[in-house]
This record gives structure tokens, sequence and C-alpha cells, in this order.
């Protein structure tokens, strides 16, 4: 095979020194900075806001149910839940019942009696952080509005969604699909923020984590345990009486100060013990690197199971604080709050006014992070990238083996994305079939080359059947056909200072400029980091990235780079583009570590 070589500075003439970077063929010229690092009308290339539809669920194949239905219907049950308590409560068996199980059990001699100051501010540090976590979990599922159960993301796979079917066009991308929430709900809302909405969900959820594992040494430490775990059996019995009482509208004696009755003990365990952990599992169970490499993991907990449940989770929490807001409010205010947050047992304003400044800090918190996050979204990454950057380096590490999937788990169905190319210079060449396609791979290599399809399909052909994850939350199997990024290093030899490689496109990003992404050189020589020319065995398709494509199992989708037309190593991304790694961190403040 005859590979055209690029011309060294030995083969140029001493009087051209300067013409060296343009006969390398460097693609920086192309590259644009984004003007300003504000969130402003012109973000993501001016997307307009697009609304979707109210929450659905699917009923048998092809039937939606409207959620907005179970308002009314809930407040109908309520309301014939409450009557039926009530009438209850005359009849002798069921008075004897709440005589015999009251709502409490008992717990052992040594359990501490009331909290210590430490649970207050727990308390106030975990809602702080929650609120954001929220908002922002609403923010990235409104970047692709659909759940499913399976791995196959596409018509027909949802059983929720709150966008309207997908489209016939073949073209649709994942990016069209998203929506816009109002900022005072999503975090930050605008239309397509995931990146920054990232941002403040990973970071929170870290600072939460941390607190988390802080709260659960404090309460097995100082006893404290014991008033969150059920002990007994008759927590079930003294549940039902709890609730026969809420509901008849006449409520239970209020012992929190000593002991929690079971309804809120239940509550409490579902919350510390199963509804935060899962948080962490499920999430983790999104991570492309994580899920490549347990292949175990992954085949119970595929990336859209861990989404769905990840979705009930928050629906959880959501419900939690509604109910539990309404009940402290609602059976002695002053108390409760005390017991909260002022840590005694009586009926003074301490604690209100406790809680009163707390809701202050957060109110002022809700309302300033949209605006914040848009005049500073640049701060709000690095932030970001700060707290959870150490996990995302680690994660990407793993390097993993094919063997996972078979050509039977191959997607029916593989979104598209990104902007497509517009230029000329692709729209000749793919006129011609690509024959005249050149990959240009230069940089800090010893031996800089263009390679022609027909050269790139001689070199050692890999495959590969993998899963796609998509930042938005979309996921795909499809079957890769190419050469590893191993092969291609083989050739041209990078040099020892060569640690970074830069992928271009022919394709312009949101903002004008090509879209360009830099991955790190060690995972180039993992055996699930190739160039793909085939996809499912047919020669790849326009819209998934013809003629070539990066596959790099181990990162997000959005950095593997379609449309590929240059490959250039570096010793530091920091003066390409923007500076910060790729077109989406330049521009839509993504990061260059996106292992999670």
């Amino acid at each position: 095979m005859t590979i055209s070589k690029h011309p060294t500075s030995d083969d140029l003439p001493a009087s051209a020194p300067d013409l060296l970077p343009e006969i390398l063929g460097s693609f920086r010229s192309e590259l644009t900075r984004k003007k300003h690092d504000v969130i402003d009308p012109e973000w993501a290339g001016s997307i307009p806001a697009q609304y979707g539809v109210a929450p659905r669920i699917r009923i048998g194949r092809s039937k939606w149910f409207n959620l907005l239905w179970f308002i009314p219907i809930g407040f109908v049950l309520l309301i014939a839940a409450i009557a039926v308590a009530r009438g209850l409560r005359t009849v002798p068996a069921v008075q004897d019942f709440l005589i015999t199980y009251p709502g409490t059990s008992e717990l052992p001699a040594w359990a501490p009696v009331g909290f210590p100051a430490w649970v207050g501010w727990q308390h106030f540090l975990n809602a702080f952080m929650i609120f954001f976590i929220i908002r922002s979990g609403w923010q990235i599922l409104a970047d692709h509005p659909r759940l499913y159960w399976t791995r196959h993301s596409g018509p027909g796979k949802n059983w929720f969604r709150m966008q309207k079917p997908i489209p016939p066009n073949p073209l649709y991308t994942a990016k069209e699909d998203s929506i816009s929430l109002p900022s005072a709900v999503g975090l930050p809302g605008r239309r397509h923020t995931i990146g920054l909405a990232r941002w403040w969900h990973l970071g929170m959820d870290t600072l939460f984590l941390a607190n988390g594992i802080i709260f659960y040494i404090l309460i097995f430490s100082t006893g404290q345990w014991v008033r969150l775990v059920p002990l007994h059996w008759d927590v079930i019995p003294n549940s039902i009486s709890v609730a026969i009482q809420y509901l008849s509208m006449d409520w239970p004696l209020e012992t929190g100060w000593t002991n929690y009755n079971g309804l809120q003990l239940i509550a409490y365990f579902i919350t510390v013990f199963i509804a935060a952990p899962l948080a962490l599992i499920t999430g983790l169970g999104m991570s492309p690197a994580l899920s490549t490499k347990f292949r175990w993991v992954s085949r119970v907990l595929s990336i859209q199971v861990a989404r769905s449940l990840h979705f009930f989770v928050m629906l959880w929490f959501v419900g939690f604080i509604i109910i539990h807001v309404t009940l402290v409010m609602a059976t002695g205010a002053l108390q409760n709050l005390n017991h909260m947050y002022a840590m005694r047992n009586d009926d003074s304003w301490a604690g209100f006014w406790i809680f009163t400044a707390s809701m202050v800090v957060i109110v002022v918190a809700w309302v300033a992070a949209t605006p914040v996050t848009y005049r500073y979204p640049r701060m709000i990454q690095k932030i970001g990238y700060a707290l959870i950057g150490p996990a995302q380096r680690l994660f990407e590490h793993i390097d993993s083996k094919p063997g996972q999937y078979t050509e039977k788990d191959i997607s029916p169905y593989f979104w598209h994305n990104g902007k497509y190319p517009e230029s000329k210079e692709y729209h000749s060449l793919r006129d011609k079939n690509f024959a005249d396609y050149r990959l240009r791979i230069n940089g800090l290599v010893e031996s800089p080359v263009e390679l022609d399809l027909l050269q790139l399909r001689a070199l050692p052909h890999h495959e590969q059947i993998t899963q796609h994850y998509c930042i938005q939350g979309w996921s795909g199997v499809a079957k890769w056909g190419g050469v590893s990024m191993k092969a291609i290093m083989d050739v041209v030899k990078p040099k020892p200072e060569a640690k970074w490689v830069v992928f271009y496109s022919f394709a312009d990003g949101s903002d004008g400029g090509i879209y360009y992404d830099a991955q790190p050189i060690a995972q180039m020589s993992y055996e699930l980091t190739m160039l793909a020319y085939d996809m499912n065995d047919q020669a790849l398709s326009f819209g998934h990235g013809a003629p070539l494509r990066l596959r790099n199992e181990v990162q997000l989708g959005f950095k593997m780079v379609k449309w590929i037309k240059g490959i250039e190593f570096v010793e530091s991304f920091s003066d390409v583009g923007g500076g910060q790694g790729g077109y989406n961190n330049d521009h839509e403040f993504f990061g260059y570590s996106q292992s999670i």
C-alpha cells in the first residue's frame, strides 16, 4: 500500500519556514472562539424555544395517557379516602385496632432523645442541594424528553414522553427533539443547555454525596440510626393506623422528639437508605465508561433502565418533599420546626425564624441560579468540573473489551444528531462517493499522512458491536467497522510529547466554525477506540457521519466526531479553538472529560 506523506521541515526550502503549518494542513484556522461567554439570544446557533406536551405514559402499544388527569383523579380519590377513613373510625373493630396500634413502635432504652445540632445543619444542606439537583435533572430530561425500558431508543420504544411522537423525517435529530423549560423550573431553563445543567447536577450530586457520607457516619456513631430503621414488624399495622388517622383529619399524637410514627419511619427509611443510594447507583448506571467495562451490571441496569429508575427516584423525592412540608406545617408547625431547626421541644418561635432564614437563602439561590448561570456560564463549567472532574478522570482510565453485544442486539433505530455538513467541499466529495476524500493526519507525529478510503480499508480491519451513550440520554447499539486508532498510531508514530488527539469535522458547529474534539492519547490505544467507515455492515450513511467517524466507548456521544476530515496530535489543546478541548466545550460549556 502506498501512503502519501506530507513534507517535513527538512523537505522545505530555508526561505519558506512560515509555509510549514499550511503545507502540513492545519485546520485550526477554521475553528472559532465563542464571542461572549454568556447565554444570550444567539445561544446554540440561536436555537428557538420549543415547548413540549403534557407528560404522557404509554398504555399498551400505541395509546397514551395524559398524566395531568392525575390531578383531578387524585383530588377525587383523596376526598373519597377521607370519607372512607372517617367512616372507618366509627367501626368498633377499627377503634380497637387504633388503640392496639396507636402509630409508634417502642425503641430500645438506649435510643437517643431529641436531635443534636448537626441534624439541623444536615436538614438545611440536604434541602438546599436537592432542590438544585431536581431542577437541573428536569433540564437534563428536557434535552431528550423520553424514557425507555430498553436500550433501543426510538419510535415505539418509549414508555414516557413530554414531546410529540418522533416525526418520520429520516434526518430528524435528537437536538431538534429537545424542549425548553421555564427558567424558574429548569436549571438553567433555556433549550439545549444540558452542558450547564449537567455541571449543576453532577456538582451538586458530589456535594450531596459527601454530605450523605458524613450523615451516615454521624447517625451510626451517635445512635440516631435507631430512629430511622424499622426494628419490629408492628411498624406495618402502626403505619396503617397512622394513615387512617391522617386521612380522617384527626391527627395522630406528634411524638417526633422521641420517636417517629410508623409512616414517618418508613418514609425516612426509604429516603435515607433506599432512594438516596439508588439515585447514586442509577446515576452511575448511565456512565458509558462503567457500563462498557462492567458488562454484568449493564446487562441488568442498562442506561435506559437506569435512566427510568432515576426518574422514579426523582418522583419519590419530589413527593416526599411535598408531603413532608405539608405535614410539618399542618401538625404543629412551631413544635416541628423547633425539632428540625432549633433542637428544642417547645412551641417557641425560635425554629420558625431559623427556618424562615434558611428558606430565604434557598429562595434567593433558586431565583439567582438561572441569571447567574446565563451571565457566568464559564464559571459554572469550571466549578462543576472541579467538583466532578476527579471522578470523571478516574473512570476514563477504565479500558474495556468487546463481546458484550451480538448482531441480535443491534438497534432498529439509531438517532441522528449534530449539525450536518453544509460546505461545498463536503458535498462535492459526497457527490463523487468520497473517491477524492483524504484523511489528513499530522501534528506531533513522525510520519504525517493523507489516507483515502481505499488506504484506510487496506489497514487491519477492526469490528465492534457497542452501545452508544448520548449526553442527551438516548442510546443505541450498532456494529461498527473500520480501523482501530491503535493501527493509525502505528502508521503515524506519535512523538513522546503528544498528549492529545484532535479530530476535525467537515461539519460546522452551531455558532459557526468547524466542529472538533480533543481526546486523551492514552485512550487511542483502547481496544474499543476506532475510526468507523461502516455501520451495521453498510458504508457509513450521511446522517451518521460519512465517510468517517470516531468511536471511543468510554466517552459520551458528542465527543465521537462525525464527518472527520483531519486528525492532529498535539501536546495541549489550550491553543486549539477556544482552548476548552472541544467545540461543545468552547461554545456550549460541555466538558473535555465526560465519562459519566
